[in-house]
């Protein structure tokens, strides 16, 4: 029972995704491998080892041959360090992306507020209005934010960003400001740091390598947002999204703290130790 539990369902000729205890119990049955059985001892066996094929998780193992390498950089400048050397006072360094594809829906009928013994309720059927998009950046060690709605994404609107960032107090004048950034079509690899290094030549563009969103601190700002924010969405215009957003983000401003990042090289090590075959392990620990 405990073997089969921990196949998949398809290589068994089940057309389901994952066993539940009951088609568990019903493909022993029809396989006769007993005669009979109750869920309750199928729960019983399997809670022995701690088996519980009827969940799952996502995940993604990093591809990039060169993740730490890229990813190392951003972790120092996280804790105020690049290529070694402590950053100065006037070294900053802004996380930034974009949230694509915000959802512009209307309730048919209005969101109810909360009630003794009652919670918010929030009717299902919505209508669409299309979409939108915010590009924001997040001054990693002075909890400052930045942020634009738009229709879509573009290099313009990204360099619209940049521009409100950088021709401000301190950014204006200081020595370095580090911009970290994904592999997004808009600010992607050499041609992204030429045309933004051109225009301000004490920014220096840093590149997480792919599939490492999640040490994009911006993202953990996103992740705020659309629970407090965002969800439920009650939005009649591209209007009402963008005035909830940026009204969000003057909010968050008041109460804002710096994000208490521990995530050091060492500890991207021992995750890549784990997530590697064994035969890939000193490319992407080198």
């Amino acid at each position: 029972m405990k073997a089969i539990a921990c196949e998949l369902p398809a290589k068994l000729g089940l057309p389901v995704s994952r066993f539940s205890r009951a088609e568990l119990r019903r493909h022993v049955l029809a396989a006769g491998i007993v005669a009979e059985i109750s869920g309750v001892t199928i729960w019983r066996w399997l809670r022995e080892d701690a088996i519980r094929p009827w969940t799952h998780r996502s995940w993604i193992f990093p591809r990039d041959p060169e993740f730490a390498a890229k990813a190392g950089p951003v972790l120092d400048l996280y804790h105020r360090r690049w290529k070694g050397t402590p950053l100065g006072p006037r070294d900053f360094v802004l996380s930034a992306d974009e949230k694509t594809q915000i959802p512009i829906h209307s309730r048919r009928h209005p969101i109810t507020p909360p009630t003794p013994s009652r919670s918010m309720r929030v009717e299902s059927d919505y209508q669409r209005h299309g979409t939108c998009a915010y590009v924001a950046a997040w001054d990693v060690h002075r909890a400052v934010l930045f942020g634009r709605v738009g229709a879509t994404i573009s290099i313009t609107a990204f360099d619209a960003l940049v521009a409100d960032v950088m021709h401000q107090a301190p950014y204006r004048t200081a020595r370095r400001v580090f911009w970290v950034v994904d592999n997004g079509t808009i600010h992607r690899g050499q041609r992204a740091i030429d045309r933004l290094q051109a225009r301000w030549p004490n920014l220096i563009l840093v590149h997480l390598p792919v599939h490492a969103s999640w040490l994009n601190q911006i993202e953990i700002y996103f992740s705020i947002l659309q629970r407090k924010a965002l969800t439920p969405a009650d939005f009649r215009s591209p209007r009402a999204v963008a005035d909830r957003i940026l009204g969000f983000q003057a909010h968050y401003q008041t109460v804002a703290r710096p994000f208490d990042w521990r995530f050091t090289r060492r500890d991207l090590a021992r995750l890549l130790a784990r997530c590697a075959p064994a035969a890939d392990l000193t490319t992407l620990a080198a």
